[in-house]
């Protein structure tokens, strides 16, 4: 395959000292991090209302992997693993709270590996979590530009909240919010001329809360025409009590009924993902008017998946399918065709390599993740991996093409047929004919379980995403 073919070229050319020549054939990376995007995707069918045009077309640019899975269903552990191949069981990062760079102080991120190779990294917007962006990956990075507060109106509106669910209409233009502003500067980029390939990260902050976006969002969506997950009132009968304790510590769910804002709820999430597939989608287009659009792999993935009602839960925080499934979207010059749709299950952590692999970089020897090129190539490929999501030290969920099987660290376990059981309703754990089926899941816990990575004494997950976190704006580290 001719990316491979240019891997090869690169080590030669660069073996002998030539890396401008070697420059010409390698491949640049797009690539694009979404916060708190769930399954709500018109090729992932996560709710049949949702409004993905941009989204749709770049799943039908190359490859669609419909069964990938987050390693950490929160944004902090989740991205410290993508951006390091290290699951949290490895490093203790499970929560958002956790500065990742003490707990892993010599993991070589996939902006600092592309640095390494003679790649110009440029990062915009939210890479990393909160304020624990890592500069040493960046030729270039800039935080997530401020977006509009709400009027007064908006802010105070009981139909604006309902408890920790935050949501309401923008009197707002698209150019004004911060997601359009990150994006702009990511095309902006695309129309100039570079002398290397480039690593580009580009990171959207919708559909995070606040859902507060431009009020013609909201319109797309009519509230009275609004259709809510389908969620039995004995939903949480088989769960053990390690799983309630997941489901209800906040009480979001019992909140959003007493308030009667579900529909809202529902409404204002789907009105953020539109307005992020209209930025996603200026992105593409960005990249398909510049010079680099025959030579530029593009992925794009979400953190985590999102709650909304489902299992009486909302956000993430969870080992459910609606809070660790989330979409991965490849295209690959050269390699992947158009149309691909791969149903095996991916992690997240499998990333890193796969784009060492893609770029003909020589990755760290202790990664986690393993390549997923050959699904690139073929997505009907042999792949035995499991898909595995840590929440917290010892808690883990594993999930195949058929089962998910979730172990809390008090022993207690959960098992779904997503055959026969989509929306994980029947507890199959408690049955003693799926003994079997449990010992094999097993085997594919994680065989380590760090202790917790120390804390800094503070939520981030509370903090507003769009706030510039990093002790510089812009970075010029050097290599």
């Amino acid at each position: 395959m001719m990316f491979r073919v240019a891997a090869a070229l690169t080590a030669l050319f660069l073996a002998v000292g030539v890396a401008s020549a070697a420059d010409e054939t390698r491949p640049n990376v797009l690539f694009i991090a979404v916060d708190d995007l769930n399954d709500w995707i018109g090729s992932l069918g996560g709710h049949p209302q949702t409004k993905t045009p941009n989204l749709d077309r770049l799943a039908k640019r190359g490859v669609n992997f419909t069964r990938a899975y987050c390693s950490a269903p929160a944004c902090n552990p989740s991205r410290a693993s993508l951006m390091s191949g290290l699951r949290p069981a490895t490093t203790g990062v499970y929560h958002n709270n956790q500065p990742w760079r003490p707990a892993m102080p010599k993991a070589v991120t996939l902006g600092e590996l592309f640095r390494k190779h003679g790649y110009e990294s440029v990062g915009y917007g939210k890479i990393f979590h909160g304020r624990f962006n890592d500069e040493r990956g960046w030729d270039e990075y800039e935080s997530p530009e401020d977006y509009p507060k709400p009027s007064p109106e908006v802010a105070n509106d009981p139909h604006s909240r309902a408890g920790g669910i935050v949501f309401g209409k923008l009197d707002a233009s698209d150019e004004e919010m911060g997601d359009f502003k990150n994006v702009s500067k990511g095309i902006a980029y695309l129309g100039k001329k570079h002398d290397k390939p480039f690593f580009l990260a580009c990171g959207l902050t919708r559909p995070h809360m606040p859902w507060q976006v431009p009020a013609k969002y909201y319109d797309m969506f009519p509230l009275e025409s609004i259709q809510l997950p389908e969620v039995p009132d004995d939903d949480l009968k088989d769960i053990p009590a390690a799983g309630l304790k997941v489901a209800k510590p906040q009480g979001d769910h019992a909140t959003v009924l007493r308030t009667e804002n579900w529909r809202q709820a529902v409404q204002a999430y789907l009105a953020s993902i539109a307005f992020a597939d209209a930025q996603i989608g200026r992105l593409i287009d960005g990249l398909d008017n510049s010079d680099y659009a025959d030579n530029t792999i593009v992925i794009l993935w979400g953190d985590h998946g999102w709650h909304l009602g489902e299992k009486q839960h909302w956000r993430k925080f969870a080992l459910w399918e609606e809070a660790t499934r989330a979409p991965l979207m490849m295209s690959v010059p050269g390699m992947t065709e158009a149309g691909g749709v791969c149903e095996r299950p991916i992690e997240f952590v499998h990333v890193y390599p796969t784009l060492a692999e893609l770029c003909g970089l020589k990755p760290p020897s202790n990664l986690d993740g393993k390549s997923f090129v050959s699904l690139l190539e073929d997505p009907a490929a042999k792949w035995d991996a499991a898909a595995v999501t840590t929440h917290g030290k010892n808690n883990h969920a594993v999930r195949t093409e058929k089962w998910r099987y979730i172990r809390y660290a008090d022993g207690s376990e959960e098992l779904y047929d997503h055959e026969s059981d989509p929306n994980e309703w029947t507890n199959l754990a408690i049955d003693s004919k799926h003994r079997g089926t449990v010992d094999d899941l097993r085997t594919h816990l994680p065989q380590t379980n760090a202790d917790d990575a120390p804390d800094n004494g503070r939520s981030e997950e509370g903090g507003r995403p769009g706030r510039r976190r990093n002790a510089q704006n812009k970075t010029g580290a050097t290599k």
